[in-house]
């Protein structure tokens, strides 16, 4: 790259992690412009990286008073029908030319930061490419084709980085990029070969070419994705292998726990049971995606699908994300047991069982018996949190792992629990594994499913159990101050009718560094999120003029609040100790504290049926998803219930009609397809948790779903032909090219 390009330009694009000319043939335009088309200024963002054509309208040079640098360039652009103002620094000989070439009228490229002053949007000028200074080749490709606009950095403006991606195509032949796509996908698609689509992508003659490229390249890239999913699920399931334990008949365990249920299975729960069990049935390790809305008795699913393995004399293990979690699965499956949790207490059953907890603050004495049980086999059911995957648990006849709420645990984890029941088969060598069951309760759109966790099966939950109250959503901006005093009122009123309270804030405390939690790793439940500047679904800064709420400050303001006079208050965040969140629960459950004032810390899995109020507090700074999970903590028994969004975004913002999504919609998994329509691919593919951009260059799941699964029947197609690729090595090269070590943690995510 140091040679093709030069140093200096090599290390500004290795910045953005790219190092080779493949990866910056893949660096592609994020927009066409046409000479003369001026840039909509109203499209701009504040806080993003910019490049844009517009027209001068002014532009002047003055000196600083005693500042660093000691001139500034100021200026007024247009769009032709809105203006925008520049700002540029540098010394005063260089602010004067600037200043001369920005004659009225002059069409220029612009690129720096988007900001904000005095009210008007600002563009910090780092480059300014007057385009009637280009040379005669770069005018003719001007004004003849469409102009691509790249990703830019204030030391690399689009076109820059345009005369790079150049530099790297004029040294190219057509042998010289490999071919992903074989010729009959290419054939039956109708796709411009590999070659043709860099070249039209970073340099169309008109505009049909760059469409064509995009649309072949969007397609290999899905091809990609899918064959690389596909490809491990068949490796996998080759080079591992599982107990295969029979569906029971009916002297049985869990034949016993159906007898023992006070209501029937839904249809849906019969249905996901029997794939299951057919699944626990066989020596090909299961990996099943569980999906299903809030309280849709994923629960018992799970329950039932553990009992047909302990039942036959196995171990079954569950994975919890918090402590608090992991209690409440405890108390919950020894609830649904009864007394087949009480295997060999008085009481218990013929066929009981027992269920144990191991956490973090598991004490030792407890623990070592713990452990000397499950290292000798005895067949139990474990709840746990990342205590589980420690070196010292051994389960050695694992033979079912539950895994809650996936997206909070990543791959290295899982397969560290899964290694603690797998053993070598003597004959075949094979690696014998536990069997996989992952549950998640944010509904997943099908294309989201198929995307990132193409290489698990999928069973849905789209019902629920009878029993569940209905909840009503509403809205409450903070200026509106009697609408905010009526929601003490009625968190009083319910109460009074024996209901109980929570009260979620994004914030601890209102200092913002006290916010940091526990180290990563540490054995805690999770930090809960330091407060940055407040983002909306679509990038851009919002202006926060008022503090985020906080557990301690509202703690105190509510016990102050004439409507809950009398009424006990109580905390729950992740920076308490187990022993504190287990008595602050148990307080509130109780009814000695029945409003809780807690971080998201509740967001999942807490069961209190008497709770029939939740209030959510600048509501706009969490995600559907996360909104819908804390709305499930009211509604689990029989009273209504009601939900409160408190925010104040302006009305038509993005944070707003995502508020609205989620006041308008009930059902998990339509809105799950409505924060898809809302919200960016990389945040949706939670690329951030994986400390990277968005492995996505062109496809998009929210537009290009009956392309990813039309990619996955070629990529079976291909796999089930030549499972290690041996015949399409290009597409082999590819997989191992775009997934590097972390991008295929990134996918195994499950």
């Amino acid at each position: 790259m140091n040679r093709l390009l030069g140093r200096t330009t090599a290390a500004q694009l290795a910045k953005q992690g790219i190092t080779t000319p493949r990866g910056l043939l893949r660096l592609f335009p994020r927009r066409y412009d046409t000479w003369g088309d001026l840039t909509d200024l109203r499209s701009l963002k504040r806080g993003e990286q910019a490049t844009i054509q517009a027209q001068v309208v002014r532009a002047d040079a003055r000196r600083t008073r005693g500042g660093r640098p000691p001139a500034l360039l100021e200026a007024t652009v247009t769009d032709g029908s809105s203006t925008m103002d520049l700002v540029m620094f540098g010394n005063p000989g260089q602010m004067r030319h600037q200043a001369e070439q920005l004659t009225p009228g002059t069409t220029v490229l612009l690129s720096g930061k988007v900001g904000l002053h005095r009210g008007r949007r600002q563009l910090a000028v780092s480059r300014i490419q007057v385009l009637d200074e280009l040379d005669d080749v770069e005018r003719e490709a001007l004004l003849a084709r469409p102009m691509p606009i790249y990703p830019a950095t204030e030391a690399m403006p689009s076109w820059l980085v345009g005369r790079a991606v150049r530099a790297v195509l004029d040294q190219i032949e057509p042998d010289d990029v490999p071919e992903p796509l074989p010729e009959q996908v290419r054939a039956a698609e109708r796709l411009v070969d590999a070659y043709t689509a860099y070249r039209w992508v970073h340099a169309p003659e008109e505009a049909s070419q760059w469409r064509a490229a995009r649309r072949r390249l969007r397609h290999e890239e899905a091809l990609v994705l899918q064959a690389a999913l596909v490809q491990r699920r068949v490796q996998h399931a080759a080079e591992h292998t599982a107990v295969a334990w029979p569906i029971p008949g009916e002297n049985c365990l869990l034949a016993d726990l159906d007898a023992s249920l006070p209501y029937t299975l839904t249809a849906g729960q019969r249905r996901v049971g029997a794939q299951i069990a057919d699944a626990l049935n066989s020596t090909t390790p299961m990996q099943i995606l569980l999906q299903g809305d809030v309280g849709s008795g994923k629960t018992l699913v799970a329950l039932r699908a553990m009992a047909q393995v302990v039942g036959a004399g196995g171990q079954a293990a569950l994975l919890a994300p918090t402590e608090i979690l992991a209690a409440q699965h405890r108390a919950s499956l020894e609830a649904l047991l009864g007394p087949l949790a009480r295997g060999g207490m008085l009481g218990g059953a013929e066929h009981a069982i027992r269920v144990r907890l191991l956490t973090g603050s598991t004490p030792a004495t407890e623990r070592r018996k713990l452990l000397a049980d499950l290292a000798a086999g005895e067949p139990t059911i474990v709840v746990g949190t990342h205590a589980l995957l420690s070196q010292t648990v051994q389960i050695p006849f694992l033979g079912l792992i539950v895994v809650d709420e996936q997206h909070r645990f990543g791959v290295a984890q899982r397969d560290a629990l899964r290694e603690r029941g797998g053993v070598t088969d003597p004959v075949t060598g094979a690696q014998r594994t536990p069997h996989l069951l992952v549950m998640t309760a944010t509904p997943i759109p099908r294309t989201i499913a198929m995307t990132v966790f193409g290489d698990l099966d999928t069973a849905v939950l789209d019902e629920s159990p009878g029993g569940r109250s209905p909840i009503t959503t509403s809205l409450v901006p903070w200026e509106r101050e009697p609408w905010v005093e009526r929601i003490w009122k009625r968190a009083a009123e319910e109460i009074a009718a024996g209901g109980r309270v929570y009260v979620v804030c994004p914030r601890i405390d209102a200092d913002a560094d006290a916010d940091a939690g526990p180290e990563a790793g540490a054995e805690q439940d999770e930090p809960d999120p330091p407060v940055d500047a407040l983002l909306d679904t679509d990038g851009e800064l919002v202006e926060e003029t008022r503090p985020l709420a906080a557990v301690v400050d509202w703690a105190q303001r509510l016990a102050d609040e004439p409507a809950l006079a009398g009424v006990g208050i109580g905390t729950l965040t992740g920076r308490m100790t187990a022993a504190e969140k287990d008595a602050a629960m148990a307080d509130f459950a109780s009814g000695r504290t029945p409003v809780l004032v807690c971080t998201t810390v509740v967001e999942v899995g807490v069961d209190v049926p008497e709770a029939s109020m939740m209030v959510i507090l600048d509501a706009d700074r969490f995600g559907l998803s996360q909104l819908h999970q804390l709305r499930g903590r009211v509604g689990r028994g029989e009273r209504k219930s009601v939900c409160v969004a408190v925010t104040g975004v302006e009305v038509g913002s993005p944070a707003y009609h995502r508020l609205k999504a989620f006041g308008d919609i009930s059902d998990g998994f339509q809105l799950a397809e409505a924060d898809l329509e809302l919200r960016s691919e990389g945040n949706v593919l939670g690329a951030a948790q994986s400390g990277r951009r968005s492995d996505l260059d062109l496809l998009r799941v929210s537009r290009d779903g009956a392309l990813i699964a039309r990619a996955r029947e070629q990529a079976e197609a291909i796999i089930g032909a030549d499972p290690r690729l041996a015949e399409h090595q290009d597409l082999a090269a590819a997989i191992a090219d775009r997934l590097d070590e972390e991008a295929g943690a990134y996918l195994e995510r499950s």
